[in-house]
């Protein structure tokens, strides 16, 4: 009988006490037996840690400890995770039900891939049980992120060899790094995916680059950088298209 695959699930929290339970329960939940659970907190100045520690006997890791920001917390994770997959569940998000890794790790067993990824739910940040939005990725081909397509990040699962190929997250970035890790890795240097076509994931709704026009305009910005940075020439409305996608999710 061939190893049962690891998956590291990489969760980074600074004052998330509003929203951390439920995503810790949904990780402590799953159904799938080979799971390593890694908290990596940012010195959080409320009861993060307090609510963190009721769940201790099902969390690998936790440190706790400065750092520069969410993504050089997730590189964190990464280096110190030991799975052979790795997934990375933000404070403020949580897995669909019990079953999400299980379905993830089917897809790696079977497939062979070097990732997978999946739809996501935005859902109300008071009502979780309210869809805002509706991510539908839609299966992968090579040249869509030309068209501004990108998948979902937490719904986003790695081979944690890849990351130890090809690099983590480009610190450079202050709110773009996840999706210049994608194109990187997706696009750039072509590894393979499987798309799961579930959701995976529900996403509280307010995140950072959309919260204010003045952010919109600042990710963009960052994101036309990811390209350059990578030695790659977008479409002249590539960047366009990206922002637009959102606006489908609102209709579905």
């Amino acid at each position: 009988m061939s190893k049962l695959l690891k998956i590291s699930v990489i969760t980074t929290t600074y004052n998330s006490a509003l929203t951390i339970e439920d995503t810790l329960k949904s990780v402590t939940e799953q159904d799938y037996p080979n799971v390593e659970y890694i908290i990596i907190d940012g010195l959080s100045k409320d009861n993060t840690l307090e609510i963190v520690n009721k769940y201790k006997d099902k969390i690998t890791k936790i440190i706790s400890e400065k750092d520069k920001g969410i993504y050089d917390a997730l590189n964190k994770g990464i280096n110190a995770a030991t799975g052979d997959v790795i997934a990375l569940l933000h404070s403020d998000d949580f897995y669909l039900d019990n079953k999400v890794l299980s379905k993830v790790a089917k897809a790696f067993e079977n497939k062979k891939t070097d990732s997978v990824y999946g739809n996501l739910y935005y859902v109300d940040k008071d009502n979780t049980n309210k869809i805002v939005r509706k991510w539908v990725s839609g299966k992968y081909k090579h040249g869509m992120f030309l068209n501004g397509w990108m998948p979902p990040h937490p719904a986003f699962f790695v081979r944690k060899d890849c990351y130890e190929k090809h690099g983590v997250f480009n610190l450079q970035f202050r709110s773009a790094a996840d999706y210049e890790l994608m194109l990187r890795f997706l696009h750039k240097l072509k590894i393979s995916t499987t798309y799961i076509n579930e959701y995976l994931v529900k996403m509280r709704t307010g995140g950072q680059s959309n919260a204010s026009v003045k952010n919109r305009v600042k990710a963009n910005q960052e994101d036309r950088e990811a390209w350059i940075v990578n030695g790659l020439k977008p479409r002249f409305y590539t960047l366009t298209f990206k922002p637009l996608r959102k606006i489908i999710q609102f209709i579905r």
